[in-house]
């Protein structure tokens, strides 16, 4: 795994996040993993992927 990708696919990101594609896609599709397009590409900015774990773990110690 090369840490110094700026931009992921949506595989990668969902590997270094340990869920399915299908979920990874869910998480993008309702703005909780925040993604870009590059041309025709979906990415995941690699930054996104400790900002979304951060988010939901202060939510769920929150509640």
């Amino acid at each position: 795994m090369d840490q110094t990708l700026s931009l992921l696919t949506v595989e990668e990101a969902a590997r270094r996040l340990q869920i399915g594609r299908t979920v990874c896609y869910r998480l993008i599709r309702s703005g909780e993993l925040e993604s870009i397009t590059v041309g025709h590409l979906r990415r995941v900015p690699a930054d996104a992927v400790p900002e979304f774990v951060s988010r939901r773990r202060h939510t769920r110690t929150a509640a």
